[in-house]
């Protein structure tokens, strides 16, 4: 991974991912915040940024094998503190609770400084290219495991 890629995938911190993105205009409602399914976007780009600085490209991990492996939200738990505005620096922080079977549980973090504005579970299905169900190979959930959950006191460093 080239340095230019590090910087714009985020980085591996103890406890996890950290990914920094500014609001834009576009992430906005008529209110001046962020829109609520906008967060939802934040929260993708923390979750594949985190695989990306893992050394798991999804794409490759279609082709990697017979099976193909895929990953799926299968449930999320989101819980709005505050809100973001235009302009604002966030920082999405990822760790993984589990990782084994057919499954993954992921905390999530979107901060604004000290500021915990979101707090996110998600639930990640590992299916096949067919849709099936399938389990999520050793070595790549041994790559999960090495980053635990993101931690509740503030950002890690």
């Amino acid at each position: 991974m080239t340095n230019e890629n590090f910087l714009l995938s985020g980085e591996l911190v103890e406890s996890g991912h950290r990914l920094v993105q500014r609001v834009y205009y576009e992430d906005t409602d008529f209110s001046g915040l962020v829109y609520h399914a906008r967060y939802l976007h934040f929260l993708e780009r923390g979750r594949t940024d985190y695989l990306r600085c893992l050394g798991c490209q999804q794409s490759d991990l279609l082709i990697a094998d017979e099976e193909g492996l895929v990953f799926v939200v299968h449930r999320m738990e989101i819980d709005f503190k505050t809100p973001a505005r235009m302009d604002d620096v966030l920082t999405i922080l990822t760790g993984t609770e589990k990782a084994g079977g057919a499954k993954m549980v992921l905390s999530q973090e979107i901060r604004r400084g000290d500021t915990l504005l979101i707090a996110a579970k998600v639930v990640i299905a590992v299916i096949n290219k067919n849709g099936r169900p399938r389990r999520l190979p050793e070595a790549i959930a041994e790559k999960f495991l090495g980053h635990p959950a993101a931690q509740t006191e503030g950002p890690s460093s």
